[in-house]
């Protein structure tokens, strides 16, 4: 089975810092041993089906598919998708992807991170006529080789979202500031790339949707979502962006994640914890 990137604990730290609710209240509200939860949130072990169902009706997760993950029963099957080349962000563990049309001759790379040099590696190696660098927020996991692959591709635009924009420094000055629905042109052929704010994981999280490809950054993963650590982006502003700007794209759109593996959007509605 392929490796979620959010284990059980995951899930369960990342509802319990949303509703603000602590080990040693969640422990009295359930019935369930503070020595339990807490060993679920050092991944020792999983919680039983009535315990992770119970968890989830005081987390308002969904107690189903938040069992199927303390069981480990679902993860999505291998997917791909022909225009997008994926790449390990070493030495972080996050993804980063191209996105190419008509063989290369336009390509946009999403999150420049990690080694500068493997990054130029995949881009040397695949003659990508780069258009454009598109960051998902403010990390740097996902953005900290910006001014390495801006130096080398220097017509190639730089998009963000203005909230997270001061993460690349000086570069800020340069970027396209893109705001939530805006569309680019993508090539000659008539293809856009779409811009959708997500706050929530930062403040200026953005998915960039083109064609029936949705790169979500940290937003939305296989089986979770990303951990609601913005300055004034709540848990409920990431809940409520996922659910009225991604989840009314089509069903069979791919998500390409930050980390973990690719999923669609039909696959999240029915499988993901966070969404009863």
């Amino acid at each position: 089975m392929i490796a979620l990137e959010d284990e059980f604990g995951d899930i369960l730290r990342k509802a319990m810092r949303g509703h603000r609710i602590d080990t040693r209240a969640l422990a009295a509200a359930s019935g369930i041993a503070v020595s339990s939860i807490e060993g679920w949130l050092r991944y020792h072990g999983s919680a039983r089906d009535d315990e992770a169902r119970t968890l989830a009706t005081l987390l308002h997760l969904d107690p189903g598919k938040l069992a199927d993950s303390a069981a480990k029963r679902w993860a999505p099957p291998q997917i791909a998708h022909p225009d997008v080349r994926h790449h390990p962000q070493d030495p972080h563990p996050s993804n980063g992807y191209v996105f190419f049309l008509d063989g290369g001759q336009r390509a946009a790379l999403v999150d420049p991170a990690g080694l500068p040099r493997n990054l130029l590696r995949v881009l040397r190696d695949g003659a990508y006529h780069l258009q454009y660098i598109l960051v998902t927020h403010k990390h740097a996991d996902h953005c900290d080789a910006t001014a390495d692959v801006a130096a080398a591709f220097p017509n190639a635009k730089i998009v963000m979202h203005r909230d997270d924009v001061h993460a690349i420094g000086s570069l800020a000055s340069k970027a396209t500031l893109v705001k939530d629905g805006e569309d680019l042109p993508f090539g000659d052929d008539g293809v856009r790339i779409r811009m959708l704010h997500t706050p929530g994981h930062t403040d200026g999280s953005a998915c960039y949707l083109v064609r029936s490809a949705l790169f979500t950054g940290d937003t939305l993963f296989a089986g979770s979502v990303g951990g609601a650590v913005a300055d004034h982006a709540t848990y409920a502003d990431l809940l409520h962006g996922i659910q009225s700007k991604l989840f009314t794209l089509p069903d069979d759109t791919v998500v390409m994640p930050g980390h973990g593996p690719p999923t669609t959007l039909a696959l999240e509605k029915a499988h993901n914890p966070f969404f009863p």
